[in-house]
């Protein structure tokens, strides 16, 4: 008999979720995060897939910078792009936060796009990642990063699932994601989808269309570009739950993580999971701007194909921050005690300098 487990939620999924006027909890999350140890049982299959997506991909890299056609790399980069678009706009924003809402062409569109990402169906992505958000780094929490680096990166495949994940799983709402024809015609098909979009598609079209080679057409296209696109994934889950600062919301693990950004083009983390129903990168403008996905889906809105697009107020923002931030927002963070003496002396420069340019 499976160990009688209670997962205790410590952070939120959609705005209906939240118990304050600044859209957080009344709660110290921060006493809430842990990591009971326990005895993995390893999932071999998938160690040794991804040993081999990982040494495979070294080729790849090799094979694009030494013999491979540049229609080839812009082929890869553009499926990777597609792949991003349909996790990041789609499984993610779209289905697990309901960020905004999509007409069914956009609907089929980014479900097409979230299969060739190969990151399992958008109902088992959604579900993970909502058990994810609603008891983060707990016992609850799928890649908990109370766990360290690597199991936040990709231990947490490579083990099978605790009983506290599975009975968080099994607490969260997803009757939405029954009721929605496309999600559910993508479950019901999705492993006869995704060998094909994946993995067969990007090998034979560079092959029939421009002459490249089978070799090389597997390799980049197909292998690296899938392998980079997980490793993107990854990082957020890990390194912008490691690395980098908290002006939002100083319980959370979550961080605003500028080199994560730069690698993955998502990365202002904190920012996220303080408000995971805003379809926004960040609340900067030039940031959204420059993140592809986002970009994406105000081009949308622009076409009437997305629409009640959710984006936090300004006003909202500033009392959370000044409530639970640590200090480092770039307006309103000088007064937190956890602000320290070295980085008041660092912003603080920077701050003075551009008031007596506007004097």
């Amino acid at each position: 008999m499976p160990p009688n487990v209670d997962p205790i939620p410590s952070g939120v999924v959609f705005e209906t979720d939240t118990q304050t006027p600044d859209l957080g909890l009344d709660k110290d999350v921060s006493q809430l995060k842990k990591a009971t140890p326990k005895k993995h049982e390893y999932v071999w299959f998938n160690i040794f897939w991804f040993l081999f997506l990982h040494i495979s991909s070294a080729y790849g890299l090799y094979l694009a910078f030494t013999s491979a056609k540049w229609q080839t790399n812009v082929f890869a980069f553009a499926i990777h792009l597609m792949c991003a678009i349909g996790i990041g706009a789609g499984s993610h924003r779209l289905w697990t936060h309901r960020c905004f809402k999509a007409k069914t062409p956009l609907r089929i569109v980014l479900m097409i796009w979230q299969t060739m990402g190969f990151q399992d169906s958008i109902f088992e992505w959604a579900r993970d990642h909502r058990t994810h958000h609603k008891y983060a780094d707990t016992d609850g929490d799928p890649h908990n990063a109370e766990r360290g680096l690597f199991f936040s990166h990709m231990g947490w495949l490579c083990c099978k699932k605790s009983p506290e994940v599975i009975e968080g799983g099994k607490r969260i709402d997803l009757s939405d994601l029954y009721e929605d024809p496309v999600v559910m015609f993508q479950k019901k098909h999705y492993m006869k989808m995704m060998p094909i979009l994946c993995f067969v598609l990007p090998t034979i079209l560079p092959v029939y269309l421009w002459g490249e080679t089978w070799t090389n057409a597997f390799f980049i296209p197909t292998i690296l570009r899938y392998t980079f696109g997980i490793n993107v994934v990854w990082s957020v889950n890990s390194f912008a739950h490691k690395f980098g600062y908290r002006p939002y919301d100083k319980s959370l693990n979550p961080r605003e993580n500028i080199a994560v950004w730069m690698f993955c083009v998502e990365g202002f983390h904190n920012y996220h999971h303080t408000f995971p129903w805003d379809y926004r990168a960040s609340e900067h403008p030039l940031i959204n701007m420059l993140t592809p996905t986002i970009v994406f889906i105000e081009a949308m809105a622009k076409i009437g194909q997305a629409y009640d697009l959710k984006a936090v107020s300004p006003e909202i923002i500033k009392q959370r921050t000044l409530r639970t931030g640590d200090g480092t927002h770039h307006l309103w963070g000088w007064d937190d005690p956890e602000f320290t003496e070295r980085l008041k002396a660092k912003y603080g420069a920077i701050h003075c300098t551009e008031e007596k340019k506007d004097m």
